[in-house]
């Protein structure tokens, strides 16, 4: 069973109220969603290896540590998923970035990848999927499934708020990637949505509907 680690820094917490409420706009919802994305990386790299290196400081030569070997790529599921690559990028700006997009089809009911597009080395990286809302896990699963489909197997996903049934699903699916996220909510409505929940990330994010 893959790993689940909810992160309740208090920063994070702040922050996510400030998101969940209706009355908070989309400059500011954006803002958010990069501040929360940019804590959120600091505990999601915390297990890149490090090497020993030598430099030269204004008083001597001194060893200290540098992240060895592990090269990071930012999936993105489209559209919200957008909103949390610039956050980790500031923290890990070599990262390279893909990105994944994913509609249900209205018969199957069946998540269909329409667009999917990694960094040319992706199977040589640590990939790290981002979307806010884990509800049904349907589409964070089959996005993992399409990724590993084209050979990458190092892969975490990174949410900022969860239904069981989502995190359920996706342990379920893949166990062999671990889940970051900022909350686990109570359930899903009748409608999908997570409650409490924030609503649609993607329409609170670029103002649409």
């Amino acid at each position: 069973m893959s790993n689940l680690y909810v992160m309740d820094h208090p920063l994070i917490q702040h922050k996510l109220s400030l998101m969940r409420d209706k009355e908070t706009g989309s400059k500011e919802f954006r803002e958010l969603l990069e501040e929360i994305s940019m804590l959120m990386a600091y505990e999601v790299t915390r297990t890149l290896p490090t090497k020993e290196v030598e430099v030269e400081t204004p008083i001597c030569r001194a060893k200290t540590r540098v992240i060895s070997g592990r090269k990071l790529g930012l999936i993105p599921i489209l559209r919200a998923g957008l909103g949390m690559v610039d956050g980790i990028m500031t923290l890990v700006p070599a990262a390279k970035v893909g990105h994944i997009g994913l509609y249900r089809d209205p018969q199957t009911l069946e998540p269909v990848e329409y667009y999917c597009k990694l960094p040319v080395d992706a199977e040589e990286r640590e990939l790290i999927v981002l979307d806010p809302m884990l509800a049904t896990g349907g589409s964070a699963s089959a996005a993992i499934s399409f990724i590993k489909k084209r050979g990458c197997n190092n892969i975490k996903l990174v949410c900022l708020i969860g239904a069981p049934e989502g995190i359920k699903r996706v342990q379920k699916d893949h166990p062999d990637v671990d889940i970051y996220i900022a909350a686990v909510d109570e359930k899903l409505n009748d409608h999908g949505y997570i409650v409490p929940g924030l609503g649609d990330a993607g329409d609170r994010l670029f103002g649409t509907k």
